[in-house]
Parts: structure tokens; sequence; C-alpha cells
């Protein structure tokens, strides 16, 4: 199969390589349009606050300066190649955070929007030096209250993608807590909710070495009415290089047509 797009990519405006070397990549893959999905946050909260100034993610104060550079690179795109490209964005979810995401998203306006669930117990969750003092119970509770954010993230409705509903699975010290009831949550969710969850390629390569979402929560979500977009993760061109034909293998092996993050 040839997925005609790639929804989930970053650039420099958030921890990705420039952006024209990222849609310079989409476009010699041959897609026919790239989604750029920066990294955000936009609560106000104190250490997510923190965290943004250590990262240096300030897509919610750059947004239109990225927006401006996109213009332009729509317009230099040859006639012999053209791509489209999105002005899209993955936002750091938080039930407390519900209504700043709500009015600067309404704000923004972008093509479309990708929500992800990145911390729990105000931790990132890939960060495992916090995550192996944790006793087994503490990391089973931990691992609960991630899938309840991403429900709750679901039910929402702010967004039009939930990215990569089990990340927590990429970090080895909460490997392996994702229980079956997770699963069956997190598809019921997904079944009565507009927003639509993605086949993500971003660990697929690396030493995780599975997609997003992994086969038992893939069965588990196939067996309901629910669509899925493609997204790379890609921060880098030759990652999307690298992903893309094996997220195309994966859309083929499971006979999934992909589908828009949004409304033709």
């Amino acid at each position: 199969m040839t997925l005609p797009a790639d929804y989930h990519a970053h650039s420099n405006y958030s921890d990705g390589r420039p952006l024209p070397s990222m849609v310079a990549a989409a476009a010699d893959a041959g897609l026919e349009a790239i989604g750029i999905t920066d990294h955000c946050n936009v609560s106000s909260r104190e250490l997510p606050q923190r965290a943004k100034r250590k990262l240096g993610f300030n897509l919610d104060q750059t947004y239109g300066r990225r927006r401006e550079a996109l213009r332009s690179l729509r317009e230099q795109a040859p006639e012999s190649n053209p791509i489209t490209i999105y002005d899209a964005v993955e936002l750091d979810y938080d039930p407390r955070d519900e209504s700043e995401i709500e009015r600067f998203l309404e704000d923004a306006a972008f093509d479309y929007t990708i929500g992800s669930v990145h911390v729990v117990d105000d931790t990132n969750i890939f960060d495992r030096e916090y995550f192996a003092a944790k006793s087994e119970s503490e990391l089973q509770d931990l691992v609960a209250e991630y899938y309840d954010k991403v429900v709750a993230l679901i039910e929402s409705e702010l967004f039009d993608v939930v990215g990569h509903v089990d990340a927590i699975e990429r970090t080895p010290e909460l490997r392996g807590y994702t229980t079956q009831a997770h699963y069956e949550r997190v598809a019921e969710a997904l079944e009565f909710s507009p927003t639509v969850p993605e086949i993500n390629a971003g660990r697929v390569l690396e030493e995780y070495g599975h997609f997003h979402p992994a086969p038992a929560f893939l069965e588990a979500i196939q067996g309901r009415d629910v669509q899925f977009v493609p997204g790379t993760d890609s921060h880098r061109p030759a990652e999307l290089l690298d992903r893309l034909p094996v997220l195309e293998e994966r859309f083929a092996d499971l006979d999934l047509e992909p589908v828009t993050p949004f409304s033709e």
C-alpha cells in the first residue's frame, strides 16, 4: 500500500530538524501531503511552564511565525513535485488544562490537532530514572493514571487525533502494566468519539520495536467501528524516509484504509 500522507512529523519549531528539510524528505518519499505537528503545551501550571522553558517548546508563541514559513514553502514547491503541507500541532493534554487548551485551539485554528499524554505524576512518561524507583503497586497506579488521562482526552473531543495511545509502553520500567481492561476502556471511548487514533511508527525501528497501538491493543480497537490515521512521528528526515515504508506495510498487512484527521 502507498500512503498518501504522513500526519505526524516534527520540525525545529519543537524538537525536530529544520522545517524545509522535513518537507523535502516528505516530497522525496513520494508523499502527497505532510502534516507538521510540533509539540506544544499551553498549561499555566508551574511544572509544565518550567519544562517548556527547559526544552524550548514555544509553539504557543511561535505558531504564527511557523505558519508564515509553511506558506513560503508551499509557494516554493516545484510544480513537478508538489506537496500539500498541513499546519498542525501535537498538544500536551492534561484534564486540568482543558479550558486553556480549548481557548488556544480556537484562536490558533490549526488544520488539525493531535492530543497526546506525556505526563503522569507530574513526570514525563519517558523518565526512566524516576519510574525505576517506584514499587510495583505504584507503577500499576501510574499506568492506570495514564489511561485515565487518555480516555479523558478522547472524551473531551478537543482533538482530531489521539497520539500514540500506548506510548507508556516505550518505557521499560512501565512496560507490561497495561491490561486488557485498559485496552477496552480506550477502545470504547474511541468508538463513541470523533477523535481517531493513529498507527504511529515512532519507535517501531528502535528498542521498543512495536507500532502504537501494540498488537493486542490494536485488536481491541479494531473490534469496534474505529478508523486510523498514519503517522511516522518523525523528527529527522532520515526517520521519515525509514519509517514510511514499514508504516505502509503495516496498513497493508492489516488491510486498513487510512483516513484523514479532518473533514474533507
